[in-house]
């Protein structure tokens, strides 16, 4: 079995589980666990859960043995079509269902393990930088992002900075480059190393070491393997005397990962990282860029202005290509990521990151803390300027779900114009246009549904709003990023269009035709009695509940509720058309879509207990 298959539906249980790994999150105060069910026969090999930080046990950690309770779930699908698919991400990383543990959490076998080197660095840095620039000085050094609070996670999408908390190219480049300049500048004190050794071929192979020892560090991510391959091909090239900075260089890195992990070429951060390192060297391999980005004798002012003009048009072609990757994963692309790169990548690369691994080294012999300050100042400026570019309003632009088969024509269209290397090149352009001039101009959704039924956004002549006012900021920022609508979602209740009691909302929209529509939701879970509740059913065009609506209840179009959204998911409605996209589809057998034993489900009772006013159509 390549991956995990998922828990069939949720379940309360006890759980005794060994723990194969721990990773703190303290920008959302809690600890998650990966454990192996004991004696469980019934639950999936590996499950997940997160323990808020005052539950955690005294002796917690890899090798341990607990005890609790907890409501299983199988890992989550797209709460709408389009949206991020949880559920096919943890089927290839194991996870077979996800909880939070409840209190009383015990410890049948204490861990005797040693933490891991990445979490005792995590932790190390966290001690040492203070405020919200502690969880980016994690990142940099360990790569995980568990520290860094949304608001800062947030701006630094927006503003195109988000590369940075990844580790990538930039870090993997910095640090084998800083290795190799340390070992020659080391070596050349020796007058017999300067000559008679081969110094370079010396500092490559501790360069090649010092990456292949940061990514094991970092986790090996998608884009670290890419980026220490590549930067192992790149030392062997020109240990051989050989231009290696080619589009073969890509090619081999994509296969190395590919090999390992064939997941991958369906996710974002594959996609998006060759695709970024692709653009590069094709612009690299332009004979007009590389004349004018060649090294020549001039003035300071006159090269300076040279390497900014560089800079921001590799930034551009970057930002260019992956604005349909990230259409088609988060239906949003960057607008100024290439000007807040100009100061973020130079900041991060010759200030933040030499600083950082200094202090590192010198709290070996306790005098790190003057260059841990130093580090939080220049944190504290990245950050000022990711929230400085990212409240611009034209930090980013949305748009609606951009269709599998329009993606995949945009995606040959870029490739084409990429890899060819004459005028044969631009005739990619075409379906990249198409593609991306069609997603711009689709029509948007009427009507977006969460895959549980609670949550409903509308689209209204003003903007979007949505049923529950207090939903969290992540279902709002889900629905707002699948609808393509960059706002703040009002109140369906406050809309003049609507009429809404405790337990209902009547509500009256027109089409992109100019269609007027009757839309009923349910928002409690108070019965309602028969007589008053079947009229409204059927004078309505669509009801939506989070509950199992009866046999009686006929709108005149459609029924959205609990037994039709098991079968299909959430929804999204372009009304216009008469077009529903649904989450799943039919015969579905992807191996990490939950299989629900199916129920017998009985009408509610003749005689619904009246206990609200409800609405008029």
């Amino acid at each position: 079995m390549w991956g995990q298959p998922p828990l069939g539906r949720a379940t309360f249980v006890q759980v005794i589980g060994d723990v194969t790994a721990v990773r703190p999150v303290p920008a959302q105060a809690m600890v998650r666990v990966m454990l192996r069910p004991v004696h469980a026969p019934n639950l999936p090999a590996v499950v997940r859960v997160n323990i808020a930080d005052a539950d955690v046990p005294t002796g917690l950690g890899e090798g341990a043995r607990l005890r609790f309770r907890v409501r299983l779930m199988p890992p989550a699908p797209p709460s709408v079509p389009g949206g991020y698919d949880f559920a096919a991400r943890a089927y290839f990383q194991g996870i077979g269902a996800t909880g939070k543990a409840l209190k009383p959490i015990e410890i049948v076998i204490p861990s005797t393990a040693a933490p891991p080197l990445r979490a005792r660095l995590f932790g190390h840095i966290l001690e040492q930088v203070d405020g919200p620039a502690e969880g980016i000085a994690a990142a940099l050094a360990t790569g995980d992002q568990g520290a860094i609070p949304e608001a800062d996670a947030e701006a630094m999408r927006r503003s195109g900075l988000a590369h940075l908390l990844s580790i990538s190219g930039l870090h993997v480049t910095a640090l084998i480059g800083a290795v190799i300049f340390l070992l020659m500048r080391v070596m050349a004190l020796s007058q017999r190393a300067a000559l008679g050794w081969p110094l370079m071929l010396i500092a490559a192979a501790g360069g090649a070491l010092a990456g292949i020892g940061y990514t094991l560090l970092t986790g090996a991510e998608v884009p670290t393997v890419r980026s220490c391959v590549a930067a192992l091909l790149v030392l062997g090239g020109l240990a051989m005397g050989r231009d290696a900075v080619t589009l073969r260089l890509v090619a081999t890195g994509a296969l190395v990962v590919l090999l390992l992990w064939p997941e991958a070429l369906v996710g974002p951060s594959f996609q998006m990282s060759f695709a970024a390192v692709t653009a590069l060297v094709a612009l690299a391999e332009h004979p007009r860029f590389r004349a004018f980005a060649a090294v020549r004798d001039e003035g300071v002012i006159r090269k300076t202005g040279r390497l900014l003009v560089v800079t921001l048009a590799t930034g551009i072609a970057v930002e260019l290509v992956l604005m349909p990757i990230a259409l088609f994963h988060f239906h949003k692309a960057g607008l100024l990521g290439a000007f807040a790169n100009l100061i973020a990548i130079p900041l991060t690369t010759f200030v933040v990151m030499p600083l950082e691994a200094l202090a590192l080294v010198l709290d070996v012999v306790g005098l790190g803390a003057p260059f841990w300050w130093l580090t939080q100042q220049a944190l504290n400026l990245l950050l000022l300027l990711a929230h400085g570019v990212a409240a611009s309003p034209m930090a980013t632009l949305l748009a609606p779900t951009m269709g599998m088969g329009l993606f995949g024509i945009t995606i040959v269209g870029l490739l084409w114009c990429l890899l060819w290397r004459t005028g044969w090149r631009w005739l990619g352009l075409a379906p990249v246009l198409i593609g991306v001039a069609v997603t711009f101009t689709a029509a948007p959704p009427d009507i977006l549904i969460t895959g549980d039924g609670r949550h409903v956004a509308v689209r209204t002549g003003k903007g979007m709003a949505i049923l529950r006012d207090r939903a969290g900021d992540y279902v709002r920022d889900v629905l707002s990023e699948s609808a393509g609508y960059d706002g703040e979602l009002a109140a369906i209740a406050a809309l003049p269009e609507t009429r809404c009691s405790q337990d209902m909302c009547a509500m009256r929209m027109k089409d992109g035709k100019g269609r007027d529509w009757r839309l009923l939701f349910t928002r409690s879970n108070v019965l309602i009695d028969r007589s008053s509740f079947a009229g409204d059913c059927a004078a309505a065009d669509i009801v939506v509940s989070d509950r199992g609506l009866p046999r009686w209840c006929r709108p005149r179009w459609m029924k959205v509720d609990r037994r039709s959204l098991a079968r299909t998911g959430g929804l999204s409605m372009i009304l216009a058309k008469g077009e529903v996209h649904t989450v799943h589809r039919a015969g579905d057998a992807h191996p990490w879509v939950a299989r629900q034993t199916r129920r017998t489900w009985r009408d509610q009772p003749e005689s619904f207990k009246a206990q609200s006013h409800r609405p008029q159509l």
